[in-house]
């Protein structure tokens, strides 16, 4: 090859990895900063939080939680950990089997947790996570404050430092709080600062809630004494450590001040923190643990915000960034404001080691279990954002809860490993009329596992997942079931689409399109696999990839599946097996594309969900419809609402979802860098010379 030809190819390629849309390096604290978040008064869907993607914080206009019930009908406050897992005693002894329904499945009886039995609701609900303390001002003299006492609001969230700074004045008296999060630690910083501390009018507030087992948005409850117990297990001038314990879950809380000061207990489970000092100012930590020894630190207020500083300067600077403000089109800010702020929130909740709730640790949803076909859209973004670390920690999960998804398959008769839908930490399936019949996570971990080999193609990869791919696809093999009048592999009876629309008729479902695209492709890619760590190709997952059912087609569209035809709603999940998949041997472009544009045109947007949008873009890029990605995008429905402070609104039941912020993030990082085999430039973005898209850090989709 010409060496001047060899050289511009290089150059090529360099320029297309890093953005070549404008190959100025992106100044990143700018971007981040120009999407600060501010608020002049009390929004109740639109708290703020900070925290470190394990613990997470989220305050009040005061950036403490002083007004607690004046967000309980938006985004409760709330102080949670990745390890805040309650579980009440199982005093009947209730077992997963107690809810068997036995359903048909080509002549076996596979038993479903679908029953109504007594023990339904308490395996529903059980375990759950937790609210932690509630943190607030009070008064001295023991009455909470007024919303007509504050006045003068203005606070803002510092997404660069993930720092919350609030100003505002209690019955005239200025007040200034600072809130942040330790980094490594589930630690609280502040820093407060007022004439009221100094003439005891003010202190802070500290109250240990009862675990919730409600099914709503509130982790705890704050009415209970009995059935727990808080008390102070060791105290001094500025140092006090306390014990809250219900049933087996036990954790301690220190607290911590720079001055002077006494905590006591003015009622069963609530402190009161009062200045001793005479000071207007004073810092404040207050830290949680499931172990006292851990607490033993000797850190202070100004190396907290030290570490804080530099892990977010790191995680700013260390990530893909996307700058879009050389743009004409006056949607590119509220875009990038979305791009900036999803990135915040998924970074202060869902760098846990477990997949997180559709909430994540701002509050609950489904008793706070999580729901393994949402982790794609909670973590998938990390590895295209150049920070797979956070994909790949939770992972070992997966391992820890192989048995119990073994058992599981084998309980129904199947081979393999069968994953389940909704969950907590110890990976048993939650009774549910519907996900017990979703298959769609299933092939996840493979997924996963490729893109942690792509970036690391190593042995070290290889011996982490080789033998959890090979269980997950032994479970899919023996899942279908051949027709021998249709010479192919199906999916279902019973069967439970992505959509799930169809819940009412899993006895009589079959081959949902996306499920049946992913059953090819997760079954080829786990050969692919065994190739690499040396073994022989199964030929059996081969050949069942290459016989799956064809993707169902009505009236020259594909459908969810076939024999369910129902309205034009829901999750439109036939797009999927074109988007979230890339092309396959199944594919016809022309029909995806009259698919595509069908649903833009007739789909009902009501009964569409957070990632449904995300979804529908990616398929619009890979189809060469930038226009019809944007449009997706950004449409103007209620499902599709970004709050100010970045939470995709669903619904007051609902009024944050992770997976949306996930999914908008997983499609930009394809807008910019494409996918495998994809050569132009900044695919996802129309070349009308209304868009200037830089972009560094990012990689492509599959």
């Amino acid at each position: 090859m010409n060496i001047k030809r060899l050289i511009m190819i290089t150059f090529l390629f360099a320029c297309y990895g890093a953005g070549m849309a404008g190959s100025n390096k992106i100044d990143r604290k700018a971007l981040v900063m120009r999407h600060n978040v501010t608020q002049t008064h009390i929004d109740k869907f639109s708290p703020l939080s900070v925290g470190n993607g394990r613990f997470c914080y989220t305050a009040d206009v005061t950036g403490m939680q002083t007004f607690p019930e004046l967000y309980r009908e938006g985004i409760p406050l709330s102080t949670m950990s990745e390890w805040g897992w309650h579980r009440f005693p199982n005093t009947e002894n209730y077992q997963l089997s107690d809810v068997f329904k036995y359903v048909d499945a080509y002549g076996k009886k596979v038993p479903y947790p679908i029953g109504s039995s007594p023990g339904h609701e308490y395996l529903r609900a059980n375990p759950h996570q937790t609210g932690l303390a509630l943190i607030g001002l009070q008064k001295t003299e023991g009455k909470t404050l007024s919303e007509r006492e504050l006045s003068e609001s203005c606070q803002q969230l510092n997404v660069w430092e993930g720092t919350l700074e609030s100003r505002f004045k209690l019955s005239g008296s200025p007040v200034e709080v600072t809130t942040l999060c330790h980094p490594d630690k589930d630690e609280l910083a502040y820093r407060l600062k007022s004439p009221l501390f100094s003439e005891k009018r003010l202190g802070v507030r500290i109250c240990f809630p009862f675990p919730s087992v409600a099914f709503g948005k509130e982790p705890a409850v704050w009415d209970i004494e009995d059935g727990h117990r808080s008390w102070i297990v060791r105290s001094g001038d500025n140092d006090w450590l306390i014990k809250h314990q219900t049933d087996d879950f036990v954790y301690y809380c220190r607290i911590r001040t720079s001055v002077k000061a006494a905590l006591r207990e003015t009622s069963c489970h609530n402190y009161f923190l009062e200045l001793l000092s005479g000071k207007d100012e004073f810092t404040l930590l207050v830290d949680f643990s499931t172990d006292e020894n851990t607490l033993n630190t000797s850190d202070d207020y100004a190396s907290a915000v030290r570490a804080n500083g530099q892990a977010w300067e790191t995680f700013w600077m260390s990530g893909g960034a996307v700058d879009l403000s050389g743009s004409k089109d006056r949607r590119w800010k509220e875009l990038e404001r979305r791009i900036v702020l999803s990135q915040y929130l998924t970074a202060i909740q869902s760098r846990q080691q477990y997949p997180p709730q559709e909430t994540g640790l701002t509050c609950n949803s489904w008793y706070g279990k999580f729901h393994l076909e949402m982790h794609w859209w909670h973590s998938v973004h990390f590895a295209l954002w150049n920070r797979s670390d956070y994909l790949s920690n939770t992972l070992g999960w997966y391992d820890e809860i192989f048995e119990v998804a073994k058992s599981y398959a084998a309980t129904q008769g199947y081979k393999g490993v069968r994953w389940p839908k909704m969950i907590g930490p110890d990976g048993m399936e939650a009774p549910s009329g519907v996900g017990p019949l979703l298959v769609w996570q299933q092939p996840h971990p493979i997924f996963y596992a490729e893109l942690l080999y792509r970036e690391n193609p190593t042995q070290e990869t290889l011996n982490r997942f080789g033998d959890l791919i090979d269980a997950t696809a032994e479970f899919m093999f023996d899942y279908a079931h051949w027709d021998a009048s249709r010479k192919c592999y199906v999916l279902g009876p019973p069967i439970i689409s992505a959509r799930e629309g169809n819940n009412g008729t899993f006895r009589e479902n079959i081959n949902p399109a996306f499920e049946l695209a992913y059953w090819s492709w997760g079954l080829k890619k786990a050969n692919d696999w065994r190739e690499r760590m040396g073994r022989k190709r199964n030929a059996g997952w081969d050949r069942m990839a290459d016989q799956m059912a064809p993707w169902p087609i009505v009236n020259g569209v594909y459908v969810e599946a076939e024999s369910v035809l129902e309205k034009d709603g829901g999750h439109p999940t036939q797009l999927a097996a074109y988007g979230f998949l890339p092309a396959s041997a199944y594919l016809d472009k022309v029909v995806m594309h009259k698919t595509l544009r069908h649903v833009l045109d007739n789909w009902d947007w009501a009964e569409t969900w957070g990632w449904d949008f995300p979804l529908i873009a990616m398929t619009a890029i890979r189809l060469n419809e930038p226009e019809w990605a944007l449009e997706a995008l950004l449409k103007n429905v209620q499902k599709n609402t970004y709050l100010p402070n970045g939470h995709n609104f669903q619904n007051e039941g609902l009024p944050l979802y992770l997976p949306g912020n996930g999914g908008l993030l997983t499609v930009v990082a394809m807008m910019c860098a494409g996918w495998d085999g994809c050569l132009e430039e900044n695919p996802g973005f129309p070349k009308n010379g209304q868009w200037s898209v830089k972009w560094e850090g990012l990689k492509p989709a599959f």
